[in-house]
């Protein structure tokens, strides 16, 4: 069997910036194992797998490890992939499990918009001893989403010298971590994403807990809009808006590569 893949630099403008996801795009989903092998194969932080039925997309994401429920910057690529490849237009429904639908806009310059529920962090009452030991930075404070533990630092430059331990980080699993701070210069705040337990040591940039990241943010620094900065290794500029129910994310993308896979029937 013969799939056509593409790679896609996630929230960039630039190659070999923000984060690459692979896209295919299928007429049904493959098996799970089939699809989990294909991810580990690739070794990006996302492969997604999208079948259109009745004009909606399902999407799913898989790790090099483990099918995702969530993730931002494999449907940013993907919307980019089925506009410019497979004539979807600049609006798009997206469906999956967690979230259900989800719409995707395309502006004329290419800005690629996710409207996402506001998954804010909230505080938590004991902070796990994994969680610590796993920093080599003591938080300033620290608060759970459903998808990870937010902990937060003074300043940028924290943020940048943070190390962690994966061992006891893994161990906090289903929940990842990120390390967040406001930023002084062009930038609302900054953020690193750490996800040993279910993808790897740090993911360069991450959509998703920008539903998150945005309504703390916008609370503490009073704005509706506002512009973060992944410092991965990588780097990615992610754009947010609070809405009343909802967070958009939003990002550009650029096209890496296009591919056949060769897989087994």
């Amino acid at each position: 069997m013969e799939l056509k893949q593409y790679v896609v630099d996630a929230f960039t403008q630039q190659l070999f910036a923000g984060n690459p996801a692979a896209v295919v795009v299928l007429d049904a989903f493959l098996e799970t194992d089939l699809m989990q092998k294909i991810a580990a194969e690739n070794n990006l932080s996302e492969t997604a797998f999208v079948v259109c039925q009745n004009g909606v997309y399902q999407i799913r994401w898989f790790s090099p490890l483990t099918e995702i429920d969530f993730c931002g910057h494999a449907s940013l690529a993907s919307a980019y992939v089925l506009q410019r490849f497979y004539a979807a237009g600049e609006h798009i429904v997206f469906a999956c499990a967690l979230l259900g639908e989800f719409k995707i806009n395309i502006a004329a310059d290419g800005l690629i918009s996710m409207v996402f529920p506001n998954r804010a962090p909230t505080e938590i009452a004991t902070i796990p001893e994994a969680l610590l030991a796993g920093l080599s930075l003591a938080p300033q404070a620290v608060l759970q989403s459903p998808q990870a533990y937010f902990v937060i630092y003074t300043n940028e430059q924290e943020v940048r010298d943070l190390r962690i331990d994966q061992a006891p980080l893994k161990t906090l699993k289903p929940y990842d971590v990120v390390a967040t701070a406001p930023c002084a210069g062009e930038y609302d705040f900054v953020s690193r994403y750490f996800w040993p337990a279910n993808g790897g040591h740090e993911d360069p940039v991450t959509g998703s807990i920008h539903a998150g990241l945005f309504p703390y943010w916008g609370v503490r620094l009073h704005e509706q809009k506002m512009v973060a900065k992944q410092i991965s290794q990588r780097g990615g500029v992610v754009y947010g808006e609070l809405q009343a129910k909802s967070v958009i994310v939003s990002g550009y993308a650029i096209l890496y590569a296009a591919s056949t896979l060769y897989v087994p029937d």
